[in-house]
């Protein structure tokens, strides 16, 4: 089996033409046409990622963030990016990413968030509708079971995702029972939550000022941006041991560079 028949597959579930614009997913490094050893799945691409994937005998890494986000001017040892770049040849490792095209996907990155929080009727918060006929999630928006307070749902959050801790605006005067979510930095979809009457929106990552003007109107949570997606490496070994049961995959683990004190 060949690389490229594992980039195709992977491809079929989450097309590169849902990316968006700023994004750089699909292939990053390596040659596609290398026969497959195994694979390792992350969600960051790190030094210490590379090593184990050639200590384990893989010769592809599949990871959620892109290595190669940026463009670089050179190969050298400045920035993490341009080492792992090196070392992934050093140790003919190749590299595959699967980032905003795995999170508009139906059944992607969000419906594994919303999985994780246990609601239901879940739908697309803002469906796209793109020129080659595939639709876009978007994020998405739901119903918990049955409607709890603040604090019972901001335990739910910090369970679901394995949080250290959480960020949130005010508690509202009301339960939560709409939730609307996006995976990463999505405070992009605050606004659609709002119009959309969510109770709660919770995501990766929100700036300082994003978390005013929401008294009484919606309850924003944001889980810390790994903590929000790690559970996309899980959704990739699925599609691929669907795919190929013989495949070797490998999970590697935290590559979160944030720590809480």
């Amino acid at each position: 089996m060949q690389i490229k028949e594992v980039a195709a597959t992977l491809e079929r579930f989450a097309p590169l033409s849902l990316q968006e614009s700023y994004d750089n997913a699909g292939f990053q490094v390596g040659l596609t046409e290398a026969e497959v050893s195994g694979v390792l799945l992350c969600l960051d691409v790190t030094e210490a990622a590379v090593r184990a994937a050639a200590e384990a005998g893989c010769n592809l890494i599949v990871a959620h963030h892109p290595l190669l986000f940026h463009g670089l001017k050179c190969v050298g040892d400045a920035t993490q990016p341009e080492r792992c770049v090196r070392l992934a040849i050093q140790l003919g490792v190749a590299v595959y990413a699967a980032h905003t095209n795995l999170d508009n996907a139906p059944g992607g990155v969000c419906f594994t968030m919303a999985d994780r929080l246990g609601l239901t009727d879940v739908r697309s918060l803002t469906p796209q509708h793109r020129a080659d006929g595939l639709d876009a999630v978007g994020g998405l928006i739901g119903c918990l079971p049955e409607a709890e307070t603040a604090t019972a749902f901001l335990d739910r959050v910090k369970a679901a995702f394995g949080a250290a801790s959480l960020r949130h605006s005010a508690p509202l005067g009301r339960p939560v029972r709409t939730v609307a979510l996006c995976g990463g930095a999505g405070a992009s979809f605050i606004d659609d939550a709002l119009r959309a009457g969510a109770d709660a929106y919770v995501t990766g990552e929100a700036s300082y000022h994003h978390f005013f003007g929401l008294e009484e109107r919606m309850m924003l949570v944001t889980t810390g941006h790994y903590e929000s997606e790690q559970y996309a490496v899980g959704l990739l070994a699925s599609i691929l041991r669907d795919a190929f049961p013989g495949l070797t995959l490998r999970q590697f683990g935290s590559t979160n560079p944030v720590f809480y004190h």
